[in-house]
């Protein structure tokens, strides 16, 4: 576990790599096979396997899928653990130990509070982020911090990139704004940050050769891989449904590529 932490670690010293959200243990399994050198978890993708919407996983569960992941695959995996379940820093170290013992090699926590339906103040997140700085390096995590503000429209770029700042400052290791995606404001980031900078994949957003020239260190994707495999779910069971053929078996997996991912 030590050596897949390090490695972690060491890729976001130089470079850009695109770091896939698995949504179970299959899709972890088959993303790892497809070659991705690290994989990301996915609250709303989690949620979605569990019937439900996102930010509605419990800490149990969450730690669950972890040590279920993490105990099928050979690469490091970081967690989208939202707020840490947590309110004070002992229950921000709590979880993170939590997750740390079921094998994760990274954490992030987002400054959003989905109960009231705010985004902290920002000596509210830069405390809480210091709190899980802390116990992320007890055990050699990456920790990465989420500014949510420009999800919910709670601030302009200026204030996005004072998080940023502030929470690098105390004490975290990536910085993550989700729903930036233009060139000119992912430059500013980077530039104001210096430090790695993760850019969510998103439409209309730079692909991962610019965003490597912009100085983004690390791509990830969210529920979107989840997403899109429930939408196959759906396109084949409305071709079934309606013209009763099965041409959607030619998009699956082959046996081969079955036995590759799932019989190891």
């Amino acid at each position: 576990m030590d050596s897949l932490r390090k490695h972690f670690r060491e890729l976001h010293s130089a470079g850009t790599f695109v770091i896939a959200n698995a949504f179970d243990v299959g899709s972890a399994r088959v993303l790892e096979g497809a070659g991705f050198p690290a994989l990301a978890t996915t609250s709303s993708g989690l949620a979605a396997t569990l019937g439900k919407l996102d930010q509605q996983v419990t800490r149990d569960e969450l730690v669950a899928h972890v040590a279920a992941v993490t105990a099928r695959t050979g690469v490091p995996v970081s967690v989208d653990s939202e707020r840490l379940f947590a309110e004070t820093a002992e229950e921000i170290a709590e979880t993170v130990d939590l997750l740390a013992e079921a094998g994760a090699a990274g954490v992030s926590i987002e400054d959003y509070d989905p109960v009231a339906g705010v985004v902290e103040p920002l000596a509210v997140g830069v405390e809480r982020v210091g709190a899980a700085a802390e116990a992320a390096r007890r055990h050699g995590l990456v920790l990465t911090a989420r500014a949510e503000n420009h999800l919910y429209g709670a601030g302009d770029l200026d204030d996005t990139i004072d998080r940023l700042v502030a929470y690098r400052d105390a004490g975290a290791d990536v910085l993550f704004a989700p729903g930036v995606k233009a060139t000119g404001d992912i430059e500013r980031v980077v530039a104001a940050v210096r430090a790695p900078v993760n850019v969510l994949a998103l439409p209309g957003a730079p692909g991962v050769p610019e965003l490597g020239k912009l100085g983004v260190r690390r791509v990830s994707v969210g529920g979107a891989l989840a997403w899109a495999a429930y939408g196959a779910v759906r396109d084949a069971a409305r071709e079934l449904l309606e013209s009763g053929t099965t041409g959607f078996r030619a998009r699956g997996l082959t046996p081969a590529e079955v036995k590759a991912a799932f019989g190891g």
